[in-house]
């Protein structure tokens, strides 16, 4: 059965589009040196995501938007496996997969941006290139980015979000 989606999914799905394009901006690849590979595409989704969930949960009705936005998110994941000709039976579990990696990344990060016991770089060592260890410079890079990227949203007018 379907639902009408409701202006608040529209918003999520429509932020969620905007978000996916930050996340593979060139400059994350080149600069900062998340590989420019499946998981490194992923766990750069991964950061902008978890900004950006943080940044809707702010809003009076954050918890429904940034549920709609997760939603969107993993619906869009979903179709991308399935092209990328993953057969219907793993597909649900690469979507748990991804799930708790964003959760665990989420975590990581809102922790470390709240000046929690361990800093930014390390969170972003450990979460943000695939596994591979990272120059130092890729780091001090991504670690600049982030900072900037987490005051855009955090200044930005919820109508502007998807602008």
């Amino acid at each position: 059965m379907f639902r009408r989606k409701s202006a608040e999914d529209k918003f999520a799905a429509a932020f969620y589009v905007r978000v996916a394009e930050q996340a593979r901006l060139p400059e994350l690849f080149d600069a900062c040196g998340i590989p420019d590979t499946l998981d490194g595409r992923f766990d750069s989704l991964a950061l902008h995501a978890s900004l950006a969930i943080d940044r809707l949960r702010r809003e009076p009705d954050g918890e429904r938007l940034a549920q709609a936005f997760f939603d969107a998110m993993f619906r869009h994941l979903d179709i991308t496996l399935r092209e990328l000709g993953v057969q219907d039976l793993g597909v649900g579990r690469r979507i748990k997969i991804m799930a708790e990696g964003l959760h665990g990344r989420a975590l990581a990060y809102r922790d470390a941006l709240a000046g929690g016991p361990t800093p930014l770089a390390e969170a972003l060592r450990r979460n943000a290139y695939g596994g591979r260890p990272p120059a130092e410079a890729a780091v001090r890079c991504l670690v600049a980015y982030v900072g900037g990227y987490a005051r855009k949203l955090a200044e930005t007018p919820r109508r502007d979000l998807v602008e």
